[in-house]
């Protein structure tokens, strides 16, 4: 393990790589019903662009993680960079639906590096608190790029039109490639031994055996992955339920992001007295409490903004709790494998957000989707937490690596 670049330049990085996935899935969904008539199309055919999206996103992950372990976290992340550019470009310029799909999917699959890479980076360099303190600042991305997208999204979409959005992706595109190539150094020393089909499934099925990597990874796909779920649900309860436009939905995903911001900044000052594992129960509090309040709106009173975005806040507001120290104690026992290890724990975590879209979508009804699933993610992640307790406790700290002490 070599200190290659400092921890602010890896924070700043490794948070801009990890925003472009979630702005990108949610600067689209205030122009979801617009889209609706700019193609004459239907609302299962816009949705279809999420969940494409998504799909690209998470199953990517796996390629994405595991080439940075063969060819190097650099070069890994211009060739999707690349392929996210083509993507924000077919998207822009779609003269069709099943064009604007297809770029969805090429964006997906693009956006992927930034999840795998940023996280990888950390794990190449830091462990224990350092290394929280780093993914402190990626989870506050990974949570607040969806939560301030909308904002940008639905300003850009009352003033330019929907073009607008996807030339904002064309954007970021270039802005990472620029990044990656004048300011990222490479971490990882490249191994194409581990492009081979069976060393890449031999790490997979390790992956999935460990109880503590699935637990704590669970754990994260609970708060994270219902992020990604009710991005796919809120635009149709508040914009067409509550009666808000596309601008005030965007300003109005400001109450989120004002929350998961003071959860981090309340997380960071915490970190000064306390060990990151010991603030994760309190941030499973506020998922939990959350939980139950939007499952007792949804299914109990007619839903306004403040019925639905005050437990959707809190919960956000407990997410920044949770996130540094899971995701640290899930890559901290696979230094060798670090690329692959954050491949599979963004799979999992893309893939829970994937299926609460289509739940979302099969149960019709855009409130009781979003008060009956989104407390369903946060059950899992409550219960993966106690499941992470138990694997750790049969296994005592003094029978593992130093470095996975470091994350305890």
């Amino acid at each position: 393990m070599t200190l290659r670049m400092s921890e602010r330049r890896t924070s700043i990085i490794g948070a801009f790589l990890v925003a472009l996935g979630p702005v990108s899935m949610a600067l689209y969904t205030p122009a979801m019903p617009e889209l609706v008539r700019a193609f004459a199309s239907s609302e299962a055919a816009i949705k279809m662009a999420l969940s494409l999206y998504f799909g690209g996103f998470a199953f990517a992950q796996l390629v994405s993680g595991t080439l940075s372990d063969v060819i190097g976290r650099r070069r890994t992340t211009l060739i999707f960079m690349a392929i996210y550019l083509a993507g924000s470009l077919m998207a822009a310029f779609a003269p069709s639906i099943p064009v604007l799909l297809a770029g969805r999917l090429v964006q997906g699959i693009g956006a992927s590096v930034g999840m795998t890479v940023s996280r990888a980076l950390v794990r190449d360099q830091f462990t224990g608190t350092t290394a929280a303190r780093i993914m402190n600042m990626i989870g506050m991305m990974l949570a607040l790029g969806p939560a301030v997208s909308p904002t940008l999204g639905g300003i850009a979409l009352g003033l330019f039109g929907w073009q607008s959005i996807f030339l904002l992706m064309v954007g970021f595109a270039l802005t990472a490639c620029l990044v990656v190539q004048f300011f990222m150094v490479e971490t990882a020393t490249p191994d194409r031994s581990k492009g081979h089909l069976a060393l890449i499934f031999a790490a997979y099925c390790q992956l999935m055996s460990d109880k503590r990597f699935m637990s704590s990874t669970l754990v994260i796909a609970g708060a994270v992955g219902a992020l990604y779920a009710w991005a796919t649900m809120l635009p149709f309860v508040l914009i067409s339920q509550v009666g808000l436009t596309p601008t005030a939905f965007g300003i109005g995903m400001l109450m989120q992001s004002g929350l998961f911001f003071s959860g981090t900044v309340t997380m960071r000052l915490m970190m000064r007295r306390f060990t990151p594992q010991a603030l994760v129960p309190v941030g499973l509090s506020f998922i939990g409490a959350a939980s139950l309040a939007l499952a007792f709106t949804m299914h109990a009173l007619e839903p306004t903004f403040l019925s639905v975005m005050t437990p959707i806040g809190i919960y956000a507001f407990g997410i920044a709790f949770v996130m540094p120290y899971m995701m640290t104690a899930a890559l901290a026992p696979f230094p060798h494998i670090a690329g692959t290890a954050s491949a599979m724990m963004g799979f999992i975590q893309m893939s829970a957000g994937l299926l609460g879209g289509a739940l979302a979508a099969l149960v019709g009804v855009p409130a009781l989707a979003l008060g009956t699933i989104i407390p369903s993610f946060g059950l899992v992640s409550l219960a993966s937490y106690l499941w992470y307790r138990r694997a750790v406790r049969l296994r005592p700290l003094a029978e593992q690596d130093p470095i996975v002490q470091a994350a305890e």
